[in-house]
Formats: C-alpha cells, structure tokens, sequence
C-alpha cells in the first residue's frame, strides 16, 4: 500500500507539472541568417557525395584527419593573412571565459599545418597526405550554395615540392567531378614566389595608382595593403582595370616557370582540359606558385562572368614555416560540398541521370495488432535486421490501417502482420503490397519464405 500511494504522489506531480504554463516567444524562432538546415530529402545527395570521397582517398592512400572547430584566433591572423578578407571581414571571433582570443575556423588548411608542426608529423614518410570534411565559418554575404556555415571537402599534400604533387590533387579533383558527370572548367596560374611575386606587386601597384580614380572603396584601400587582392575584386569597374594590368606569367623567375610548365605538362597528360588565367590569385596569403579552381556555369547563365567557383586550391610553401615549422612544401584545395549538391539537382531538373538512391527500398514492413503482438513484432524486427532484410515499421501506431498505409507509402514489398490470433497459433501473415494477396505460414518457416518471395540468398 505505500507503493502505491508513492505513486499516486508522483503522479500527482506529474499532472501538475505538466501544467504549469510555459512563457511563450513573440516570434517563432528561424534560421540565423547564413546557416541552412539540410533536410532529410537532401541526405541522399551529401551520403553519396561522402561515399565517393572516401572510396577517392582510399584509392590514392590519403588518410582523414579532423581538426578543431575553434582554434586560436592568431592561427589564421598569421596563417591566413591580417589583409585577406577572411581574417578582415569574415572570421567570427570571440574571446572565452578565459580571456583567450579564439576562433571559428574559416578555412582547413592552417589548422591542418598546424596539427602537423604540434604533433611531429614531418617525421613520418613525406609526403603526409589527408583530407578532412566539415564546416567552416566565414561571416560573409550569403549566396546561392555558399552559406556562413558551409561544408568542405579538403585535400593537403604536406612535404612534397615537385610539380607532380600539384598536378595529382588537381587531377584528384577533376575525378571527382568526372564520377558525378560534373564538367567544370580548370582556372590555372602560377603567382610565382616570393623573389619574383615583388617586383610584379610593385608594377601592379603602379599600375592600379594610375587608376585609382575608377577603383571601388575597398580596391582604394588594398592598393596600400594586399596588392595582389586587387585582382580578386568582382567589381565590374574593376574587372575592367583588371583586364589591362600588367601579367604576372611576365614576371616569373626561371624555377617558378619551369614548375608551372611541368605542372601543365602533367595536366596534358591527364587530358584535363584548363585556362590559364594570369590573373586568379586565390583570396589567402600562404600561397605560392600554383593555383587553381575549378569553375562551372550557373544554369541559364553563358556569360563567363557568372560561373562560380566550385573547388580551388594550389601550393603554399611558407605557411608550415611562418607557423613555426620547418620549411616544408604543401599543396592542397578545398571543394565546397552545399554548391555540388545544387549542381546534381539541376543536372536532375535536366533529366540527367545521376547515380543517386534517393529512398531505401523497403523489403518488409513489420505490422501489429494489440500490445502482446507489439511487443513480439519488436523482437521480430530485430531478429530479421540479423538476417539483412531492409526493414520498416511503425510501432507507435495501434491501427492496422494506419500501418498498412504507411507501408504503402515507403514503397515496401510485403508487409508482415501479426496479431492476438498469430501469437496464439505460431503463425505469421504475409501480404503481397503491390497485388494485395496475403497468406498465413508457420512463423518458424519465416526467414526462408521471405528469402524465396524477395528472390535473395541467404547473408551469413
């Protein structure tokens, strides 16, 4: 007797609980502005991009790496640049309950140059190759398949200098777009190094002051701070100044040529068809000599200042050193996953096949009558889970009705019912989803009827 009253008391708390009244907001919450929900629907998309990635890396040897979400704020003020737009305008900062000045990672590739100095890593065979996926940050205007939170598939080549390097992660890229039937088109230069990237910063820079009256404000003030950005402005005035600077192919010193001419020699040889644009510099310091990306035509756009870049990348000799570590050559790129995903839906919009499985075919669905015949169909459902059937079900719902729709709606093959009358003569009913027949067997006899009904062996 006192159990009970106990829990009638906790009851009775219960029910009173449940009805103290909870403030209500004034407005529905939504999505923070930049940030994007992917949806079940989506899921099949990014679950077949991951599947392609991981079955590239391991073909080529590169293992996975994952660094932090939240690094020091000064990795990327010294790794990235103090002048980029990334580090200027775009990087989301904070300071914690420490004091520390941190960071939400905008990029890969610093983190990574930094996990490799921190743990020793220019001690194990050269080059160290990996990739890594996840998010970055980077507080900037929202645009179609690029968000503040956006997701990256990112190669690096760590401690190799020789031009097939950055002729492989180019190639590495180009088949990853090859295998989803995406054609993009190769952008390449060479910025040279950093003996002969000067004297061409300095002619630019006299180039672009004899202009600076038909500049944008934020060109104004790259002229004193980062001239090679001049040339990443989008700006239409600016694009036209652009087409008239002086060419950095002019500039290049006999080793910087001499690996940009190997690396095209490589891409020839891939058949990779490029364009070698003496203009594209990349919007981040660290990098050297090569650099590329790969762009694509938005749908219904031909002119080619309305493709968008889907991946870009290229070699950054210094960066491992100005973090405090050896001097050791790199090359990378990093590929953005949301604008991918847009691309497959547009080539589907355009009947073109893709090789995507949207929705799991559902072999059985497990259905039940009454809370005895539940409980037995749950232990059944993982029973059949053991055997490799691909299963669905809806335990939360009483009607048979409601559970045969369901079944109806995912597309499921048979559907098992079982209830009081089953339980009690051993027996299970199979009932056929797309003509409606439906027969009693001995459940015992289950597994290798279901086996000879879906036309499937048996999976140790």
């Amino acid at each position: 007797m006192p159990r009970k009253k106990k829990d009638q008391s906790e009851e009775q708390q219960a029910q009173e609980s449940a009805m103290i009244e909870i403030p209500k907001l004034n407005k529905p919450l939504q999505l923070v502005k930049g940030m994007k929900d992917i949806l079940p629907v989506d899921q099949p998309y990014w679950a077949h991009i991951y599947h392609l990635i991981e079955r590239i890396m391991t073909e080529y040897s590169i293992e996975r790496i994952d660094v932090p979400v939240v690094e020091d704020a000064q990795l990327y003020l010294h790794g990235v640049g103090r002048q980029t737009d990334i580090v200027e305008k775009e990087m989301y900062t904070f300071t914690d309950q420490g004091g520390d000045d941190l960071a939400l990672r905008p990029e890969f590739t610093a983190g990574i140059a930094r996990a490799y100095i921190e743990h020793g890593m220019m001690t194990l065979p050269q080059p160290v190759k990996v990739y890594t996926i996840g998010q970055l940050f980077r507080h900037d205007k929202p645009q179609e398949g690029r968000y503040r939170q956006h997701n990256q598939f990112d190669i690096e080549y760590i401690g190799e200098a020789k031009p097939s390097a950055d002729a492989q992660v180019i190639f590495i890229a180009h088949k990853f777009f090859k295998s989803l039937g995406i054609t993009p088109l190769l952008h390449i230069n060479s910025i040279g190094c950093p003996q002969c990237r000067g004297p061409y910063k300095e002619a630019l820079m006299e180039f672009y002051k004899s202009k600076r009256q038909t500049l944008c404000e934020d060109c104004k003030r790259r002229l004193s701070k980062n001239t090679l950005r001049l040339l990443d402005c989008k700006d239409e005035q600016c694009q036209v100044v652009k087409a008239k600077s002086p060419s950095i192919d002019e500039f290049l010193c006999d080793l910087c040529r001499d690996h940009f001419m190997a690396v095209l020699e490589f891409i020839d040889e891939f058949e990779i068809p490029y364009q070698f644009n003496p203009y594209l510099v990349r919007g981040i310091d660290y990098y050297t000599r090569t650099v590329f990306e790969f762009l694509i035509q938005q749908e219904g756009k031909d002119e080619v200042g309305k493709m968008i870049s889907f991946c870009g990348g290229g070699r950054y000799d210094n960066l491992i050193e100005s973090l405090g570590g050896q001097p050791t050559s790199a090359c990378g790129f990093g590929l953005g996953i949301e604008r991918v995903v847009l691309k497959l839906k547009e080539m589907e919009r355009n009947n073109i096949e893709i090789p995507i499985k949207k929705k799991r075919e559902i072999d059985v669905f497990v259905a039940q009558l009454g809370e005895q015949a539940k409980r037995r169909a749950m232990t059944l459902y993982e029973s059949l889970l053991e055997d490799h059937f691909t299963l669905a079900e809806a335990f939360t719902k009483d009607s048979l009705k409601a559970q045969l729709e369901m079944a109806n709606k995912l597309g499921a093959r048979f559907t098992l019912i079982l209830g009081q009358k089953e339980l009690l003569d051993g027996t299970i009913i199979i009932r056929n989803m797309e003509g409606g027949e439906q027969e009693v067997i001995d459940v015992k006899k289950l597994i290798p009827i279901l086996r000879k009904k879906l036309g499937i062996e048996g999976k140790e």
